[in-house]
């Protein structure tokens, strides 16, 4: 039973840390300057009486923890209100964003997770300078190119040069663009922790037998790994949400990013809130997770 009180803990602490970011979101979004009525007004749809009238029915002249409390009270149940600027459920636009997200994050991730397992897999165990020489460069790239600029030069590339792939629409260049980011940020840290598993003395052992360099890297040191490499995973797959954001916008993709910046322009608070809230939940949720396995696989953690 002890063993599973740190798992609790965890479990609660980030859900307190999703309902903070949610809370102060919403807060942060009430106290800026403008809202959806300001801009219908500026487009010429409503007169001030109209504009006054609308506040009214939006319960915009209601106290802030007033209207906190019953946009909370409904999002629980996962009825996030109506767009204001488009007059459609906000629940409805998400259900048709969030795929398009979860894809584009789901396949980085793969690719991420893929890539940096086996060039960090293949450089302990062959141990070659052509292949660390690429660890490094791939960390280099995560750390020194931002992901938007390496969308820009693969729409110039692939795009406009050579003609390969659409410049809207597609899925192929913002996964493999994300995917690789996401490799960078992990290679070089899996390939340091595979090189000290390497001085075990079952792995030492396993040499001692004859057994072939990459064959003990996959079946001796890849396994002691695992637990380094799931929290690795994990802020790759945390940060691969916030990459995937920015590709929406990029790429003209329908998702959850491309959605929050209309929003965002159009001063469309439900719209806006809805996206944040599933966000996070979804970033916390996976920090949690992680956390949760990483505790379960490895009892040493926490003690």
């Amino acid at each position: 039973m002890n063993r599973f009180l740190p798992v609790l803990a965890t479990l609660l602490a980030g859900l307190a840390r999703a309902i903070g970011i949610v809370v102060v979101t919403w807060f942060l979004c009430r106290v800026m300057p403008g809202d959806v009525v300001d801009v219908i007004g500026l487009e010429g749809g409503l007169t001030d009486a109209q504009q006054g009238e609308l506040r009214t029915a939006l319960g915009y002249d209601r106290s802030l923890v007033a209207q906190f409390l019953d946009w909370a009270g409904r999002a629980i149940t996962g009825d996030f209100g109506q767009s204001v600027r488009f007059d459609r459920p906000v629940a409805e636009m998400l259900a048709h964003a969030a795929p398009v997200t979860a894809e584009l994050a789901l396949g980085a991730f793969l690719v991420a997770i893929a890539l940096a397992t086996v060039l960090a897999v293949a450089a302990t165990g062959l141990r070659s300078r052509a292949l660390d020489a690429a660890v490094d460069t791939l960390n280099i790239w995560s750390i020194a190119v931002p992901t938007f600029c390496a969308g820009v030069l693969g729409i110039l590339v692939f795009s406009l040069w050579l003609g390969w792939l659409p410049i809207l629409g597609s899925l192929v260049l913002p996964i493999a663009i994300v995917g690789l980011d996401g490799a960078g940020q992990i290679v070089k840290l899996l390939r340091e922790d595979l090189e000290e598993a390497r001085m075990l003395p079952h792995v030492r052992t396993a040499r001692a037998k004859g057994l072939s360099p990459l064959r003990i890297a996959l079946a001796h040191v890849l396994p002691v790994a695992a637990p380094i490499g799931l929290v690795l995973s994990g802020l790759v797959l945390s940060g691969l949400v916030s990459g995937a954001l920015t590709m929406e916008i990029l790429f003209g993709l329908p998702g959850i990013g491309s959605l929050m910046l209309n929003a965002v322009h159009g001063r469309d608070l439900p719209v806006v809130l809805a996206a944040v809230t599933v966000v996070a939940l979804a970033l916390v949720a996976i920090d949690t997770t992680v956390h949760v396995l990483h505790r379960l696989l490895d009892p040493r953690v926490g003690r």
